[in-house]
C-alpha cells in the first residue's frame, strides 16, 4: 500500500490499518522522514485528523537535536538544485509549482539562489516554508528575509513549525477532517437547551 488513496480516509478507516499500512500511508507526509509516522503509530488511537496532526507534531518537536537536524536537511531548497533536476518528491513539486517556483525567470532564480545560499550558510539546512500559507512569491521572499535575521534557536523552532504546517497540508489529502472516530453523525443530547 505505497500509493495514497484517491479520497482521504476517515479516522475510523485509518484505525483499521495495520502498522505497515499506516506507515506506508503516512510515511511520506513529512519529507523523506518516515520515522515520524512510525513513532506516531504508538500514540494511537487518534480522536480526529487534528489529534493525528498533534501527535505527529509532538514526535517532531520531541525528537533529539540530531534527528531534528536530519529532518531539516531532508527538505529541498526552494527552486533549488532538486527542483531544477526534477528529483523532488511529488508533494514538493506540487507545492513549489503552485507559486511558480519551478518556472522562474533568470533574475528570480538568481535572487532565490542567493537567499538559499545565505540561509544555508547561516543555519546549515535549507529554508523551509509551508507554501500553502503563502498567496504570492513576494510573501515567500518577505518571509525568507525576515527569518534570515533570526538567531539559531528561534529559526530552528520556526523551521520545525513550518515542517509541521507542510505536514498539516499533506495530512489533509490523506485523512479526512471532522467526524471523530465514526462516520455517523453524533446525536445531540443538548436539544432544547439554550446556548
Amino acid at each position: 500500500m505505497s500509493s495514497k488513496p484517491t479520497t482521504p480516509l476517515t479516522i475510523t478507516e485509518l484505525h483499521s490499518l495495520d502498522e505497515a499500512a499506516f506507515n506506508a500511508l503516512l510515511g511520506s507526509v513529512v519529507e523523506h522522514s518516515p520515522w515520524v509516522a512510525e513513532r506516531a503509530w504508538s500514540l494511537r488511537p487518534f480522536a480526529s485528523q487534528s489529534a493525528l496532526f498533534d501527535a505527529m507534531a509532538r514526535v517532531i518537536h520531541g525528537a533529539d537535536e540530531a534527528l531534528q537536524r536530519a529532518l531539516l536537511c531532508a527538505h529541498p531548497e526552494l527552486a533549488g538544485q532538486e527542483a531544477q533536476a526534477g528529483t523532488m518528491t511529488t508533494d514538493s513539486q506540487n507545492e513549489q509549482a503552485r507559486l511558480g517556483l519551478l518556472s522562474l525567470d533568470a533574475a528570480t532564480v538568481q535572487r532565490m539562489a542567493a537567499l538559499n545560499q545565505r540561509y544555508r550558510a547561516r543555519f546549515g539546512y535549507p529554508f523551509i516554508a509551508a507554501l500553502r500559507l503563502h498567496d504570492t512569491l513576494a510573501s515567500v521572499f518577505e518571509s525568507f528575509e525576515q527569518r534570515l535575521a533570526h538567531d539559531e534557536a528561534t529559526e530552528r523552532q520556526a523551521a520545525l513549525q513550518q515542517i509541521c504546517e507542510v505536514m498539516r497540508g499533506r495530512l489533509a489529502r490523506v485523512v479526512q477532517p471532522g467526524a471523530p472516530l465514526s462516520s455517523r453523525p453524533a446525536v445531540s443530547t443538548l436539544a432544547g437547551t439554550q446556548p
